[in-house]
């Protein structure tokens, strides 16, 4: 083994920051030599690496190893390499803590990289030691994508010789890493055409340059490597899609690599612009993203833009004989689910009334003492509720059933998805399979409801609380509305709180939602630094009435 192995003031890196600029980036080209094509069942002979960072080379790593088997001669044809070459060399074994410590916080490239990573990985498992973890990057990839039109092939010998290259391969490990070397400062410098400016770029160009929209991507040029949400625009500014990301530019520019929904295809032949909203959190994004997509409505989005449309269902305790009905305005002295969209609340409703035989005719009712009507209503006529239109029921007996649907909505869910799921299994028993599925996707809507109010009015009841982010900002939630997010938690948002009580406000459920469903993915990393009620999830869990294979 010879060269410098480590740069002076050069230790282990972190690759969190995949943004970093490739000025910055510190590249470990590789190259090894074999007895043959299979990591299983050949070994390692020469191993060849460079170092190098912003241009220049901080060391070269280059030893023979003893492979332990003999080295057929084709392979000592090719390369030059005999067993008596190698015979005083060390083992991979004694080799790997050199190596390892040489490519330490470094990007690996190779050209055809899966081959010489593929026998790296082998003889680590064969030591005992972890596999590879480093990014990797392979110029031969890139060369497909960058060189298409220019070159016969892809080989690197070829590359060299019309590329002009300092260094020639010669199936040697330290030539031909060298020549790799010198291929990837030249692909780097055509891959700027395409807007790659950071390591994270670089990974994703060998599938981005083959897009056939490639050319737009000089789009996502100024978005930031942080949070935030992006805007695309077509040429009149009309807002087509919104999302969030975590680091706006990746994001965006994943959608040039491999975005295989059915409308991203539309969505960038029209788009003519990207705007984007920094953020200080990926809670800020979340919220913010809601709030853009109720704003703008764009027709790319097909989450979130039903929020006007959605219904509440209402128990009316203020009849004598309350009944269950969708309205689009709770009424005070009622009981309510919901805000739901339209096609949940109307299966929530019919599962409720499967459950309980609560009254379903509309006709108004008979003062008390009055005559009762004719008849009785058609679902009284089927049995299926009572008609106290008809005289069919008092007050004091239909009171239970009431009582029974208040509690399920309200406290013990049991009491309504209990006779659901004893309905359900009766009617598989006989055979009844397609009742049977209705049934249990009513019970699944109903199930997916209470969840849902379970979590936006615990989430209200907390009233306002303050939590310490795991970048370490502030942000405070009010009623289940973000209100305010920083740092020092200073920034006022344009933000409407709602009332802690009561049924909630259409144009808030996505948004308390949001902040809902944001707090149960991050609540292993967010601190509570104040609360003025609780801020607690139920312990026990409703069923989800999903299917086997739904679940698997």
């Amino acid at each position: 083994m010879s060269g410098s192995l480590v740069a002076p003031g050069f230790g282990q890196r972190s690759f969190d920051d995949l943004g970093t600029p490739l000025a910055e980036v510190t590249f470990c080209v590789v190259d090894l030599e074999t007895t043959g094509s299979s990591p299983a069942d050949c070994r390692i002979t020469e191993i060849g690496a460079v170092k190098v960072r912003g241009g220049a080379c901080l060391g070269t790593f280059q030893t023979l190893v003893n492979p332990g088997v003999a080295i057929p001669p084709e392979i000592t044809v090719l390369t030059g390499i005999t067993h008596a070459m190698v015979l005083p060399a060390p083992t991979i074994d004694a080799v790997l803590p050199a190596f390892s410590e040489f490519a330490a916080g470094c990007v690996l490239v190779g050209h055809n990289v899966r081959f010489d990573a593929a026998f790296l990985n082998a003889a680590l498992e064969r030591a005992g030691r972890p596999r590879l973890d480093h990014p990797i990057v392979d110029t031969c990839a890139l060369s497909r994508r960058l060189l298409a039109d220019e070159v016969p092939n892809h080989r690197l010998g070829t590359l060299a010789s019309r590329l002009r290259l300092d260094h020639t391969p010669s199936h040697r490990a330290l030539d031909d890493a060298l020549a790799t070397t010198d291929l990837l400062h030249a692909l780097l410098e055509r891959a700027t055409a395409f807007g790659v400016l950071g390591l994270d770029d670089l990974l994703h160009l060998p599938r981005i340059a083959g897009h056939p929209q490639v050319a737009k991507l000089r789009l996502t040029d100024h978005l930031p490597r942080s949070p935030g949400v992006y805007l695309f625009v077509d040429g009149r500014g009309e807002v087509l899609y919104v999302g969030k990301a975590t680091n706006l530019r990746q994001r965006v520019r994943s959608y040039f690599s491999g975005d295989t929904r059915r409308k991203v295809g539309g969505l960038l032949r029209e788009a003519q612009g990207v705007r984007h909203v920094a953020c200080r959190s990926t809670l800020e994004a979340a919220v913010t993203e809601v709030r853009l997509i109720h704003e703008h409505e764009p027709r790319y989005n097909r989450v979130g833009k039903s929020w006007n449309r959605y219904t509440y269902l209402e128990l009316t305790l203020h009849e004598r004989f309350p009944r269950l009905g969708l309205v689009r305005t709770p009424r005070p002295g009622s009981v309510h689910l919901g805000p739901l969209a339209p096609g949940t609340a109307r299966l929530a409703a019919e599962a409720i009334l499967t459950a309980a035989p609560l009254r379903r005719c509309t006709t108004r009712l008979p003062a008390k003492g009055g005559p009762p009507r004719a008849t009785p209503c058609t679902p009284a006529q089927l049995g299926v509720a009572p008609c106290p239109c008809a005289g069919t029921i008092t007050e004091a007996a239909y009171r239970p059933t009431v009582e029974r649907v208040v509690a399920g909505l309200t406290r013990d869910p049991a009491l309504l998805l209990g006779p659901l799921q004893e309905r359900m299994d009766a009617l598989a028993a006989h055979a009844r399979y397609e009742e049977a599925a209705d049934v249990r996707d009513r019970a699944a809507a109903l199930s997916s409801a209470l969840r849902r109010q379970r979590r936006l009015d615990g989430l209200r009841a907390a009233g306002t609380v303050e939590l310490r982010l795991p970048d370490g900002g502030l942000a405070e939630v009010r009623a289940g509305v973000l209100v305010r997010t920083d740092a020092d938690g200073t920034l006022p948002l344009d933000a409407e709180p709602a009332a802690a009580l009561g049924p909630l406000p259409r144009h808030l459920a996505d948004e308390v939602a949001c902040v809902a469903a944001w707090l149960d993915a991050e609540a292993g990393r967010v601190r509570v630094e104040r609360c003025d009620g609780v801020l607690a999830s139920p312990v026990q869990r409703l069923p989800t009435f999903e299917p086997a294979a739904a679940r698997r």
